[in-house]
């Protein structure tokens, strides 16, 4: 199996594990990235918890998934994000205003958006999750 892109493989995995009605999805590789990413996903109550299993080459993370998830993705390609170029994003990726969220990685680490825009701060587009 060739990982291109890992963060999208985990992504496109856990959404295939929420559409099957699955309880929990077992992820793998790991990473700094997508654990700060499934700890956003936590806060905003899209997943329940999360636990390393295996801190090893790659490691394994096992998500208990509670049934919150539209739709997430990555955003490919990593296109710049500021206060004014938002709307366009929200747009083109969120079914409606104010409805759901994107990730974005800022000079201050990776945060939501919400967050970014409210400290004034631009970054690069992640993810987004609805």
């Amino acid at each position: 199996m060739s990982l291109n892109d890992p963060l999208a493989n985990c992504l496109s995995n856990i959404l295939n594990c929420e559409k099957k009605g699955k309880n929990e999805c077992i992820v793998r590789p790991s990473s700094k990235v997508l654990l700060s990413i499934l700890e956003i996903f936590k806060e905003n109550k899209y997943i329940g918890s999360y636990e390393i299993i295996d801190k090893g080459a790659g490691g394994v993370v096992k998500i208990n998934l509670i049934g919150n998830i539209n739709s997430c993705g990555v955003v490919k390609p990593r296109f710049s994000f500021t206060k004014k170029n938002y709307e366009l994003f929200e747009k083109r990726y969120l079914p409606a205003k104010g409805f759901g969220f994107f990730i974005v990685t800022t000079s201050n680490g990776i945060m939501e958006h919400k967050k970014a825009l409210s400290k004034g701060i631009g970054g690069k587009l992640i993810a987004y999750c609805y």
